[in-house]
């Protein structure tokens, strides 16, 4: 019953954002993929549309089986929603698919993540011993057990609500960087080859770059409403 407000839809956003984060991830192996200039636009638009659809149809699922102030409530919503349907077997279950589901989403990431480590290396902007490849499997190895590293240590420093929270506000800022990178790009080379166009330029970006802007500005609301 409480107002909808920039600053609650702003932190609504972050748990929203969380969900449909990894579009971009498929991009950080470009250099390893197959006619990336067909794959990767295929892959980042039907990945996403199909997390859209399988978001929208499980979060129908949920609050049509608990109603919405009891989706609202719980904890753990999967867990809750299948104990509803077929008993407790249903928690485990459900509990089976959310680690099964975790250690596919740390696949994913380890394939992606560390090509940026090695990538900055690899240019020079970054410890020249992290573009190392492993003689054997041909890996980023010194970029993967990096990644390993820093991620085991912010698993050890706070919950997981508060790590999501902390990347979704980090990332996006960077995530706007790069499309405005895009509008630099096309004034100081005009006449780079570009294998990808930008749909919809300059309108796209654009719309891009507000939307980025007005979330980050919701989510600072709160905290300037701390120091007035």
């Amino acid at each position: 019953s409480a107002p909808v407000t920039a600053s609650g839809f702003g932190l609504a956003l972050v748990s929203v954002l969380w969900a449909y984060d990894g579009w971009g991830d498929v991009s950080f192996a470009g250099g390893e993929v197959k006619d990336p200039q067909r794959t990767l636009p295929k892959a980042i638009i039907g990945g996403t549309l199909a997390v859209i659809v399988a978001y929208l149809l499980v979060n129908t699922g949920y609050v049509y089986v608990l109603s919405l102030p009891a989706v609202a409530n719980s904890p753990l919503v999967a867990a809750d929603t299948m104990t509803t349907i077929v008993g407790p077997a249903g928690a485990v279950f459900v509990s089976m698919l959310v680690a099964l589901s975790t250690f596919g989403a740390l696949n994913a990431d380890f394939l992606g993540s560390p090509r940026v480590f090695f990538a900055m290396a690899d240019d020079g902007l970054f410890f020249k011993a992290i573009a190392k490849v492993h003689p054997r499997f041909q890996t980023p190895h010194v970029a993967i057990l990096l990644t390993a590293g820093m991620s085991i240590l912010l698993v050890f420093s706070r919950s997981f609500e508060s790590l999501t929270e902390t990347f979704v506000i980090a990332i996006w800022p960077f995530y706007g960087l790069c499309v405005a990178g895009v509008f630099r790009l096309r004034r100081l080379r005009p006449d780079m080859t570009r294998p990808y166009r930008v749909f919809g330029y300059p309108a796209v970006p654009a719309l891009f770059l507000l939307a980025v802007g007005g979330f980050l500005l919701s989510m600072m609301l709160p905290l300037m409403a701390m120091f007035q």
